[in-house]
């Protein structure tokens, strides 16, 4: 957490220079002027009425622009869930040194789970699906090039990314057997804007929600996810990124999305969850500036708050390395059990075991689109998301019981 400290009447701060060069005093999370002596009268001048003068209006514009910097970079800047006032033993309930050994223990029964599959016919199954696979990548890819009905303005191509869906099903159902809750709280249709945790180094979860409200809803939706700016930098993977149906992290594309009533979906936390170490495993950053809470606002969109479990131990960081990270470009260079040891080995996730809850909606309609300039109301709300996801979190985990149950 900041330095700072909350009081009922308002914001403690450091006091700062201003612009004449004089040091203000703090007062309520503003920076004030320091005070000068009133003018004396000049002989028949009459005292100043109505409307402020310029000196008082820049005064208020300075406290004003004071309070909202400090209010932003409170919220910005507080860091995760305190340690102390954490209601479960994530160390007990999230423990690689504890698990990994029996996972190593069962290795001769799966070994025997495979040679059956072997006697059943699975693997020619797998076999003959993968060849099925193939043979639809080349239809598609036969397509005329000028059929651009199928893509639509942000380059997701609905048919395509369908096509991919036995990939992602394997490690939905079989390799991190995801088990979910609450999918009754994502609508059948209409706009809704959903709010995640996000962890694992990799975006595993964003894929797993996708594949989830997909597969297992009564009414299969696609839910268009919003990928850091960084992400769309590389050429191929930008491509690959819009055709499957996600879009760039920004208010405007997220708000077009929802006039058109699709399912958005959000990682508040960004690239500071997904490379947060394992040390700080479930323990939720803060959301930012509430800025999914702001479009939510402008388009009427209900907020559903989704809570990830499983994620954390697909790729646990043991240690980011910044300088290599900060030289190339990205948000992080992770070291974790099983990279770089075992070298290209080292970069397949850990089949822990998943859990995905979707919670109640949070209606947001009744305030109106001007509501979305109210900073209180965005915060209380940004605020309530989180409390909710990190809750699940805590629930789930105790639910789990074992990193690879």
């Amino acid at each position: 957490m900041t330095d700072a400290t909350i009081h009922p009447i308002g914001l403690e701060v450091e006091g700062k220079v201003s612009e004449a060069g004089e040091r203000s005093a703090p007062v309520n999370g503003a920076a004030a002027s320091p005070r000068r002596r009133p003018r004396a009268r000049q002989n028949g001048e009459s005292p100043p009425r109505g409307r402020p003068g310029p000196e008082l209006r820049d005064r208020l514009a300075h406290l004003y622009a004071a309070v909202s910097a400090e209010l932003e970079r409170r919220h910005e800047s507080a860091g995760l869930e305190p340690a102390d006032g954490i209601p479960v033993p994530i160390g007990e309930l999230s423990s690689l040194t504890r698990e990994l050994p029996r996972l190593a223990r069962q290795t001769p029964h799966l070994a025997g789970m495979a040679g059956r599959a072997i006697a059943e016919g699975a693997v020619v199954d797998a076999l003959r699906g993968m060849a099925d696979f193939v043979a639809r990548q080349r239809q598609l890819a036969a397509r005329p090039a000028t059929d651009q009905a199928r893509i639509d303005d942000f380059g997701f191509d609905r048919e395509w990314t369908e096509s991919l869906l036995p990939i992602f099903r394997v490690l939905y159902r079989h390799y991190w057997r995801v088990r979910v809750e609450g999918l009754e709280n994502v609508p059948a249709q209409g706009r809704a804007l959903l709010v995640s945790n996000h962890a694992g180094v990799l975006p595993y979860d964003g894929a797993m929600i996708r594949t989830a409200i997909y597969e297992d809803h009564p009414a299969p939706r696609h839910a268009r996810a919003l990928i850091l700016d960084a992400f769309f930098a590389a050429p191929v993977l930008s491509w690959l990124l819009r055709r499957t149906g996600n879009t760039l992290g920004h208010p405007d594309d997220a708000e077009r999305l929802l006039e058109d009533d699709e399912l958005v979906l959000v990682f508040p936390e960004g690239a500071h969850g997904t490379g947060k170490p394992y040390k700080e495993r479930y323990r939720l950053r803060r959301f930012g500036r509430g800025g999914f809470v702001s479009v939510a606002l402008r388009t009427g969109a209900p907020l559903i708050p989704v809570s990830v479990v499983g994620s954390e131990e697909v790729h646990p960081m043991l240690l980011n390395l910044t300088p290599i990270a900060r030289a190339l470009g990205i948000p992080y260079v992770p070291i974790t059990p099983t990279f770089p040891l075992l070298g290209p080995l080292g970069v397949l996730p850990l089949p822990s075991s998943w859990i995905i809850r979707f919670h109640a909606p949070i209606t947001v309609a009744e305030h109106g689109r001007e509501s979305a300039d109210d900073a209180a109301l965005v915060l209380r709300l940004t605020d309530q998301v989180r409390d909710t996801i990190q809750a699940g979190l805590y629930e789930l985990l105790e639910e789990r019981g074992s990193v690879f149950a």
